[in-house]
């Protein structure tokens, strides 16, 4: 099975970044962060056959693979990822100076990304706590060989929008407790991935 995480943000502003207060002065990016080290980290290894696309409103499109990285060599902390990350959206794409330069970036929106795995075929999810009970539905999502879930944020009024509405795509909820975005993936994985 391949997963693919979409992870949508509208708040992401790096123009007052500073390390020492990543939450502040970020617009949230150390919630992206976390999401795509929970997608792509498995106990001392990377997570097989698990991708991380990031939607940053003002910044663009960017695919998180752990086929593109070496381990060895890959921030596995918050602090450090975010740093590298925001380097990286700042321009600086040299690998012997970010350890984030293989990120790849796409020109395709939110639902240019939607209709593109529909085309090929994914089976797509929007996760919200307003949706179906994934565990009713689990058996059935297990069968799936290929998945893109999307993630907004926890009030996200985008998840909700006419928009994406219009695409039909069945939204599924972890429960009626309240998780960070982080644990929804991991819960995630540890449910279809387990062996």
């Amino acid at each position: 099975m391949k997963i693919i995480f979409f992870i949508n943000s509208k708040t992401v502003n790096l123009d007052k970044y500073n390390i020492k207060d990543i939450p502040g002065s970020s617009g949230r990016l150390d919630v992206i962060s976390r999401c795509i080290l929970a997608a792509l980290m498995e106990n001392d290894e990377f997570q097989e056959k698990v991708q991380v696309w990031a939607f940053l409103e003002t910044y663009g499109t960017y695919i998180f693979n752990s086929e593109f990285f070496t381990y060895n060599y890959f921030p596995k902390n918050e602090i450090n990822f975010t740093n590298y990350f925001v380097k990286f959206l700042q321009g600086e794409r040299d690998l012997s100076l970010n350890l984030l330069s293989q990120v790849k970036e796409s020109e395709m929106n939110l639902i240019d990304a939607i209709s593109y795995f529909k085309d090929l075929n994914y089976s797509l999810y929007i996760l919200s706590e307003r949706g179906q009970n994934f565990f009713d539905l689990l058996s059935s999502i297990k069968e799936k060989k290929n998945i893109v879930f999307i993630l907004g944020s926890q009030e996200d009024e985008y998840i909700y929008s006419k928009e994406l509405s219009a695409l039909k795509i069945p939204t599924i909820s972890i429960g009626n407790q309240s998780y960070l975005a982080s644990s929804v993936i991991r819960l995630l994985k540890l449910y279809l991935l387990a062996i």
